[in-house]
């Protein structure tokens, strides 16, 4: 496993994630939403969020979108591409785009750009994490989790190099010691 640190725990993510469920719930106004997670790294966050939102009374549909970004490596200057789609019919539909993180804004922004046109009614962002410091684009979640300083995070869905990914907490890569 890599050396990290625990920063957001079980208890802090599975709170705000309810918290989250209940602004996200209001907002909606009655309308089902459709769930669209980014993959890979949404997954947990997704699953938890949607199981909260049905506590709160809300059944929305999932599903996923693929945007590559990294690759094998850690390189964010990599071209961000969509690569699968939803099938689902989004004219007219409440749409809730969810990510583990909002990083440089890239995968975001691209994702925005490409639901647009399909005129969903209502198209909002929720991202468990945000990482402001690393934003090259101007753009802005709806509903945030948590702010994290900069660094590389794994846990809760997110990991590096394929590695920790299912720690039931977000914790921070500490910098090799060369």
């Amino acid at each position: 496993m890599l050396p990290h640190r625990i920063l957001i725990d079980e208890r802090a993510i599975e709170t705000r994630v309810n918290e989250l469920a209940s602004v996200i719930a209001a907002d909606l106004e009655g309308r089902p939403p459709i769930l669209l997670g980014l993959l890979t790294g949404s997954f947990v966050f997704l699953a938890d969020l949607a199981r909260a939102l049905s506590r709160c009374g809300v059944e929305p549909k999932v599903d996923f979108l693929l945007v590559s970004h990294y690759g094998p490596s850690t390189d964010p200057t990599h071209p961000v591409q969509l690569e699968k789609d939803t099938g689902l019919e989004l004219s007219g539909q409440a749409v809730l785009v969810v990510d583990d993180i909002l990083d440089s804004g890239a995968s975001l922004s691209l994702v925005l750009e490409h639901l647009v046109p399909r005129k969903p009614s209502w198209l909002r962002t929720c991202v468990l994490l945000s990482k402001a410091a690393r934003r090259t684009v101007a753009i802005k979640a709806n509903y945030v989790g948590f702010e994290v300083p900069d660094g590389w995070l794994i846990g809760y869905g997110l990991d590096l190099g394929g590695q920790g990914r299912a720690l039931p907490y977000v914790g921070a890569v500490e910098k090799s010691r060369e």
